[in-house]
């Protein structure tokens, strides 16, 4: 058909470019000319510029963006995830090349005030629990039962080691509180930073590995369930690490029990205790209530009944002081596709989230990139400790591969398949930001060691496996 000739492709891809373009010129022109939208007055005495007008540019921008990066990642055969991080590393960067080209100013902090982009920013929110109820869709607690003595070896070696070479690189390279992070809070402990940097070095992409590995036609070696278990374990560990580091941040800065064995105790029995009660409690009524929802016939009532569920968990996981995709992933890692039998839709759950998440999911990206500042780049120590920080990431999980006690495998490929920190590293970074352990030049340097693991891994991947098949 014609629209699937290379040459009407380019020409779409150039008219989404120039378009977006025309709306990124205006769109700055607009806003840079009505100086009293950062302090909630707008035009709207006039009756002609409608308060959400701002956040529909943004999202048509960041949308537009998103897409367009994807494609063309996609089509020299990476994660489109990678092409929406550039998308929103150039939207937040092109002030730069124009300071009057402002637009994307008050995205690019952790909590903006403006109220438009407060909104898109929710909206990123949104769409992280999502992808982090999709990841746990893609296993289920009976799944994580089976998956053998190799993957759980191999999850544990591959958080543990990449959490101590992450806080040892972080120790030489950060010898003392930046400025910003000082300026917030004089009693700040360099140590925090240190022990966010290699919880963050513990994620592992379980998306992206999976991607690639179907991508290949490898789905099915011994290898790649190994990989693709120890990917599913190394979540959750990660997750556990990631609420237990935040919990002890927030200790120490608040004064209430700083970094004493008791209060470590306390966030390691709460973060335990919240994953056991929140999975134990799913397994049994999340069947119960799924048939509950069942019995509405109402359109749409199974993708409500799932995001109520996601959401619900999301808002309990904040209540007990963790971060709320844990309650996310836990949600969607007691959710079976045999629990939406009785639904009057019967297409499975991941194609009915597929629309919300494909709308959602990207804006998140996107904003992530945009809080990438390339001036901080200057500073040649920041590119010091982005290599350095990939070195160690690259030799944390190539541990995994060495400690697999099997014998005859690809020990290689399995350490390459936890590798790449992609969409899960992003949200461990960007939660470091909002604890405020973690300033724009080491946010910087995170996001271009996830940028560095997810691009190079896949074509090692396939290297490493047609090689030894």
């Amino acid at each position: 058909m014609a629209y699937q000739q290379p040459s009407h492709a380019a020409r779409l891809c150039l008219a989404a470019a120039l378009v977006s373009l025309l709306l990124l010129c205006w769109g700055n022109q607009a806003l840079s000319e009505d100086k009293g939208a950062t302090n909630h007055q707008t035009d709207t005495e006039s009756g002609h510029q409608d308060p959400i007008a701002p956040a529909l540019l943004a999202l048509v921008l960041i949308l537009g963006a998103g897409k367009l990066g994807g494609e063309l990642f996609e089509r020299i055969s990476q994660p489109a995830v990678l092409g929406e991080l550039v998308a929103g590393v150039v939207l937040g960067n092109i002030v730069l090349l124009n300071s009057s080209w402002t637009l994307f100013e008050p995205l690019r902090l952790e909590n903006p005030e403006v109220p438009w982009a407060v909104m898109v920013d929710s909206l990123a929110r949104i769409g992280v629990l999502l992808l982090l109820f999709e990841v746990g869709l893609e296993s289920s607690v009976g799944e994580m039962k089976k998956v053998g003595w190799s993957s759980l070896v191999v999850a544990l070696v591959g958080v543990v080691a990449p959490f101590a070479l992450g806080y040892g690189v972080s120790a030489l390279t950060i010898r003392e509180v930046p400025a910003a992070l000082s300026a917030m809070n004089p009693n700040f402990d360099v140590s925090n930073i240190h022990l966010f940097i290699g919880a963050t070095l513990t994620a592992t992409s379980v998306g992206i590995t999976a991607r690639v590995l179907k991508d290949l036609g490898k789905m099915q070696l011994r290898e790649s369930k190994i990989i693709l278990g120890a990917a599913v374990i190394d979540d959750v560990l990660g997750l556990l690490i990631l609420s237990v580091v935040s919990g002890l941040v927030l200790a120490a800065e608040t004064g209430s029990g700083g970094m004493d064995a008791g209060s470590f105790g306390l966030i390691v029995a709460k973060s335990v205790g919240f994953l056991v009660i929140a999975i134990g409690l799913g397994v049994v009524g999340a069947p119960w209530l799924m048939r509950l929802f069942a019995t509405l016939h109402t359109h749409g009532v199974a993708i409500v009944a799932s995001v109520l569920l996601c959401f619900g968990f999301a808002y309990l996981a904040n209540l007990a002081g963790l971060a709320a995709i844990v309650g996310a992933f836990c949600a969607g890692l007691v959710l079976e596709e045999v629990h939406f039998k009785d639904f009057r839709e019967k297409v499975p759950l991941h194609e009915l989230l597929e629309p919300v998440t494909t709308l959602l999911v990207p804006v998140f990206f996107v904003v992530m990139g945009m809080r990438v500042r390339l001036e901080t780049f200057a500073d040649t120590s920041i590119i010091g400790i982005a290599l350095a920080l990939t070195a160690a990431a690259f030799v944390g999980k190539q541990l995994c591969g060495v400690a697999v006690p099997e014998k005859g495998l690809n020990r290689t490929a399995i350490g390459l398949g936890m590798v790449p920190r992609g969409e899960v590293g992003l949200i461990f970074a960007s939660i470091g930001v909002g604890l405020k352990v973690v300033d724009d030049a080491i946010f910087s340097a995170i996001v271009i060691m996830v940028i560095l693991t997810t691009f190079v891994t896949p074509p090692l991947l396939k290297r490493s496996l047609e090689r030894h098949t």
